[in-house]
């Protein structure tokens, strides 16, 4: 079933002296339990296309539906992680991943106690009284990740949220993220300029072109690799094959757009 479908949409920006067309023509549907990455050339329309999705603002033509729903506005449906964690400093962890029920009117003992069960799977339960400050980037966005997954939204919308960290922490957190989002069923959609990020996490890749965005291509992620932890995936012989393929893809629109 998909969650997700899009219908030729269009974005295009206007100021009082210019229009500009950020995405043209973009359909797609997103299966139920789906990792899907979007790359692309800088500029492309990703993470305009992200928060389309997540209701941040209109399309100017076509339309966004989530599990048969257009949306129009932000939904507790989507969750949305960024590259920074903007956790509240004056919160303590357990304050902040309880936030999003408190707003959304949600929380008590059991919603409570889930998101305390998430955030011992993360391996941070004994940081619960701590606050932001004391933790380590990579523990922040741990505690970020809880905090979306709290709320049980349907999709998970990821904008580059590993690109700040060091590289071992990075390869770290992408299995974590995997494997937690794979345990739960959930539907995910990635923004990243990882070529090997969106392969080792990925069922399917979307490659955008150079502004206008379009579809250029998709990608299926071969099943052996779908089938390993993102680590031990970037290790596979099927890996460095699509990776060349998709490499030469984005080079040679990155050579048109100069």
């Amino acid at each position: 079933m998909s969650i997700v479908k899009i219908n030729n949409v269009d974005k295009t920006f206007f100021t009082k002296k210019a229009a500009t067309t950020a995405l043209k023509d973009i359909s797609l549907s997103i299966e139920d339990g789906e990792f899907v990455s979007l790359i692309g050339p800088s500029g492309c329309g990703k993470t305009t296309l992200l928060s389309l999705i997540a209701g941040l603002f209109q399309p100017t033509n076509g339309e966004i539906n989530i599990e048969g729903q257009q949306i129009l506005r932000p939904s507790p449906k989507t969750g949305y992680m960024l590259q920074q964690d903007y956790l509240f400093p004056w919160l303590t962890i357990e304050q902040n991943i309880t936030l999003g029920l408190k707003t959304m009117k949600k929380l008590n003992e059991t919603t409570r106690e889930n998101a305390l069960s998430l955030l011992d799977k993360m391996g941070l339960l004994d940081k619960r009284r701590d606050y932001p400050s004391q933790l380590s980037g990579g523990m922040r966005q741990r505690v970020a990740l809880v905090r979306m997954l709290a709320t049980e939204p349907s999709l998970l919308l990821l904008d580059e949220p590993f690109s700040a960290l060091d590289y071992q922490t990075k390869l770290k957190l992408e299995d974590l993220v995997s494997l937690t989002l794979k345990e739960q069923k959930k539907t995910a959609i990635l923004v990243t300029h990882d070529i090997g990020e969106a392969i080792a996490m990925s069922d399917r890749i979307i490659l955008l072109s150079a502004r206008p965005g379009t579809i250029h291509q998709v990608f299926d992620v071969p099943e052996v690799l779908r089938q390993l932890a993102p680590f031990k995936a970037r290790n596979h012989s099927e890996y460095n094959k699509l990776f060349q393929h998709i490499w030469k893809e984005l080079e040679s629109l990155e050579e048109e757009n100069i």
